[in-house]
């Protein structure tokens, strides 16, 4: 990486780093390490575990601000909400911004396969760069960041938090069912049918609890010109029930107590 290059991408985060080995080593993908390791020998640190740590630090700061900003929602919705702000299609938006893509140090397979505009890898180093920010400068400065460039364009996008807006709705299905107690849903194609330029796909998202019983809780079923499109309406139906249930026992009783 460049100077100029490290330089204008402070700029853009708004944090001027006292340890630069920490933002290279957010930047630098697990391919570019290896491929380092085998050049030179040695132990080459890659992003992922600042990405582990990112992870963790986004999720807290926004659970902390929506707790704050609407203490009126119940668990549920602000589970849903929170699910939304650091989904990976909401993130990967982020990090496009700051033309992450441009700055990550890749591998030759990678770079080659198109790895700085890959969703998964620009997501994951922007969760990275948020642990390099919070070891650098600590938390508020990570908060900082959160909330500038994370947090309050989206949530300035949702009028009062009361419609989470969903274009993704197996990726948000599957944040969804981890505040539910229910496993991540499968999707069973179940039919075919039509001529092939004009064939239709019947999908069905089938919905188990934790624990995996041989029975699916729901099945959602949903025809399309895809199986793509049939999953994404299938998911939808899947949300919507998810979002009909009555809260857990345990959130009822609370609940009563504080009435």
């Amino acid at each position: 990486m460049e100077k100029a290059n490290t330089a204008a991408l402070e700029a853009l985060l708004g944090h001027h780093f006292q340890r630069p080995d920490l933002l290279h080593r957010a930047l630098t993908h697990s391919s570019r390490a290896r491929e380092q390791e085998a050049s030179a020998g040695g132990k080459i640190i890659d992003n992922e575990q600042l990405e582990f740590l990112g992870d963790a630090v986004l999720g807290f700061v926004t659970s902390e601000e929506l707790y704050r900003r609407y203490p009126e929602f119940e668990e549920g919705h602000l589970s849903k909400l929170r699910a939304h702000l650091v989904s990976g299609r909401h993130l990967v938006r982020v990090a496009r911004e700051l033309d992450l893509g441009n700055y990550l140090s890749l591998g030759r397979g990678e770079e080659k396969s198109g790895g700085r505009s890959k969703a998964a890898l620009l997501v994951n180093a922007l969760e990275a760069v948020v642990a390099a920010i919070y070891l650098d400068a600590g938390l508020e400065k990570a908060r900082e960041l959160i909330l500038q460039r994370v947090l309050l364009p989206e949530l300035r996008q949702i009028p009062g938090g009361t419609t989470v807006p969903i274009t993704d709705y197996k990726s948000t299905l599957q944040e969804v069912v981890h505040s539910t107690g229910h496993a991540q849903p499968s999707y069973v194609l179940v039919k075919e049918e039509g001529p092939e330029h004009r064939k239709t796909f019947t999908v069905e998202a089938r919905l188990h609890k934790g624990g995996g019983e041989h029975h699916p809780e729901f099945v959602a079923r949903a025809a399309g010109p895809t199986k793509k499109r049939a999953e994404q309406e299938a998911a939808r139906q899947a949300l919507e029930y998810l979002g009909s249930l009555p809260l857990p026992a345990s959130k009822s009783k609370h609940s009563e107590k504080s009435q």
